[in-house]
């Protein structure tokens, strides 16, 4: 007799009226990826794709996560074109740390309308990872 026992993945919510700029929108990822890690993820992008790739927190063992983020909406204006204009404005004043004239595209590129926003790229990370079936409410 086969075993009728089907294993629902865990479900994520993302509360996005908690978002407000890029620090609140990592300290809304800690609370619902890292609440059972003994350190917090850094406000990096390439650490949240490492994260979701299952490395560690909420999604280790890359096994499938439905993530639903409230407040979507509210998320992705806090997080649009004036968030990135700043987060990418601060890199600007390390050139020592960062490709300048990389950043100085990606802002010519967001100020055409034609760049990617803070938010966006964060959509694309959750998209690149298969096993996250993000929801919008």
């Amino acid at each position: 007799m086969r075993d009728a026992t089907v294993t629902t993945p865990p479900i994520l919510t993302i509360i996005g009226s908690a978002i407000h700029d890029i620090p609140s929108f990592y300290a809304e990822i800690n609370r619902v990826f890292m609440a059972h890690e003994d350190w917090k993820l850094g406000q990096s992008l390439d650490a949240l794709d490492d994260m979701l790739r299952g490395g560690y927190g909420a999604a280790r063992g890359g096994g499938p996560v439905i993530l639903v983020w409230q407040d979507i909406d509210r998320a992705r204006s806090h997080l649009g074109f004036a968030a990135t204009c700043a987060f990418l404005d601060a890199k600007l004043q390390r050139p020592d740390r960062y490709d300048v004239a990389r950043i100085d595209r990606q802002l010519a590129e967001l100020k055409a309308g034609t760049g990617q926003t803070y938010f966006d790229i964060i959509l694309d990370i959750i998209a690149g990872h298969p096993n996250i079936d993000l929801v919008a409410a």
